[in-house]
């Protein structure tokens, strides 16, 4: 039976496999501002202790990035990739991390992507897709034209992956029907119109990767990860959508431990629009 909803739903799943040796927690969380939402990464810090906590929106340059915050709560291995006031990425981690990169998906220098590698072998990379403006036109809409490239050029890249890697974020795309609040409302929405799908599963297939979400809570169950602000009252319209994702390579699908949706985040005081997501791996 799945768990009861009330109105602060945790949507979460554990794999039958008990944990072996140790469980490495990762949160990603695209946080809309993480200067104007410490004490909210605070409060997840303590209520959920990860290992690695990867924002997204961090809408910060790396000179002024809160350090300090995360210093304190020994996260002392910092990667960033910041830009004033828009998009933006940080993984922060109390594991040591190697390797870092990033991609310019993008093309044009925006500060959407930080990728490392962990002691474990794990190639972690932390995503932020472009939203793509209001209108499903490249033609009329150049924005939604670079998010169907933005994901194109991230399909590109998995064909050639050698390594197991997860890739979490904000995709900025709900994939499937029971990902939206009402899936005919939405297919000329954008974040959930046919041909963004279609670019979303091509980038899926194009190395096999494991939708870890619905690993742990299946498809047609109810699984949102953003609500729109200008909703008056989001518990009770619910009119939610699955933008954000967890990934992980098919070598992983053995050391998938755990997830969860934290949906008690949304009702926070000044609150991001998206909540985290959670996975741990068997490592």
């Amino acid at each position: 039976m799945p768990p009861e909803r009330g109105p602060f739903f945790i949507a979460e799943g554990r794999s039958k496999r008990d944990t072996v040796s140790k469980r490495l927690k990762i949160v990603s969380w695209n946080i809309n501002s993480v200067r104007a939402r410490t004490a909210l990464v605070e409060r997840l810090i303590f209520e959920q202790q990860p290992d690695i906590l990867c924002l997204q929106e961090t809408k910060v340059v790396d000179t002024i990035f809160p350090a300090e915050l995360f210093l304190r709560h020994g996260y002392v291995h910092h990667q960033l990739n910041g830009q004033r006031m828009h998009h933006g990425v940080a993984i922060l981690s109390r594991v040591p991390l190697k390797d870092p990169g990033r991609h310019d998906w993008q093309d044009n220098g925006e500060a959407r992507h930080v990728g490392v590698r962990l002691e474990c072998g794990v190639r972690l990379e932390n995503v932020y897709v472009p939203a793509g403006g209001d209108t499903p036109d490249r033609d009329l809409n150049p924005k939604f034209g670079q998010k169907l490239d933005f994901l194109e050029r991230m399909t590109r890249w998995s064909e050639s992956l050698g390594e197991p890697t997860l890739i979490v974020g904000d995709f900025n795309v709900a994939p499937l029907e029971c990902d939206v609040w009402n899936h005919k409302a939405l297919l000329t929405v954008v974040s959930h119109t046919p041909v963004e799908v279609e670019a979303l599963t091509r980038l899926r297939q194009a190395h096999g990767w494991i939708d870890i979400g619905r690993r742990f809570i299946p498809a047609p169950e109810r699984c949102f990860t953003w609500w729109s602000y200008r909703s008056p009252d989001w518990t009770r319209n619910d009119r939610g959508r699955r933008l954000d994702h967890m990934w992980a390579s098919p070598e992983l699908a053995g050391s998938l431990a755990a997830h969860a949706v934290l949906e008690p985040c949304r009702n926070w005081e000044r609150p991001s629009d998206h909540v985290p997501l959670v996975c741990e791996l068997s490592i």
